[in-house]
């Protein structure tokens, strides 16, 4: 086993190159649209649609599926996680970033917590773009209801407060840096664009139909609609699971933390 305390700083360097280079060829390998599997009646235990401007606050199991539905093209939505039996853990976007070396999560990526654990996978992902980095509107982008607020208020339902939202990921939020290195709106995902998260943690969810920061319109055009399924488990060459060396040992701390 390697001893990282006994690397030299020109080893740590050679090291960090290589996990570098397999996780860029890792994702040119991979195509961002991948097929969603059928989900049958029997299946779903929840569904229902957030209007333009509302949140909704969701319980999911382990080992269940959540299907998020952008079914006009609305500007984007704004989704936070954490561990229900713990919520002093909970999404890590910074760390969802460095620890996978992307900004593009997609599918095969996973949700990191700030303990080193997955939250949640990316099963399916029909390539509408989800940002990690600018977040969901404020109230210095409109006179009306936000993501900001929004994600603190339903947090409030579960007895958080503020202190317990951390940076949100945004959904359905094509966002780009030009040559000028600014991060500029992409454009409105199409209609009908999905993502499915298939919880690895028991997890409490808010997710607010509400427009990314960026959006040059600042005001939810349509409903958010999500379905939640009791999903098949996950086999031994789940894709989530080993796309990454940093995921599998976030799923490797998930085994020990279930084991106690």
């Amino acid at each position: 086993m390697l001893d990282l305390d006994k690397l030299t700083p020109a080893q740590y360097r050679e090291r960090y190159e290589a996990l570098q280079d397999a996780a860029r060829v890792r994702a040119a390998s991979l195509s961002s649209e991948t097929k969603f599997v059928n989900i049958k009646s029997e299946e779903v235990f929840l569904e229902d649609a957030i209007p333009p401007g509302w949140y909704a606050n969701l319980r999911l199991p382990r080992g269940t599926g959540l299907r998020i539905i952008n079914t006009s093209g609305t500007p984007g939505a704004a989704f936070f996680i954490w561990n229900k039996e713990e919520v002093s853990e909970r999404f890590n976007a910074g760390d969802t970033m460095k620890l996978q070396w992307t900004t593009n999560l997609t599918t095969g990526r996973v949700l990191f917590s700030d303990m080193g654990r997955v939250l949640a996978s990316i099963v399916a992902d029909s390539g509408a773009g989800h940002d990690a980095i600018v977040g969901p509107n404020g109230p210095a982008q409109t006179m009306g209801r936000n993501g900001r607020d929004n994600l603190r208020t339903a947090a409030a339902k579960f007895g958080l407060s503020r202190r317990d939202v951390a940076p949100a990921l945004s959904l359905f939020s094509p966002v780009a840096v030009d040559s000028n290195g600014v991060m500029r709106w992409r454009g409105n995902p199409q209609a009908g664009a999905m993502v499915d998260l298939r919880a690895e943690m028991d997890l409490l969810i808010v997710l607010s139909n509400t427009p990314h920061a960026l959006s040059p319109t600042q005001e939810a055009t349509g409903h958010i609609s999500y379905i939640a399924w009791q999903m098949p488990e996950a086999d031994s060459q789940d894709l989530c699971r080993h796309f990454t060396e940093e995921a599998a040992r976030g799923f490797i701390n998930n085994d020990g933390y279930f084991a106690k």
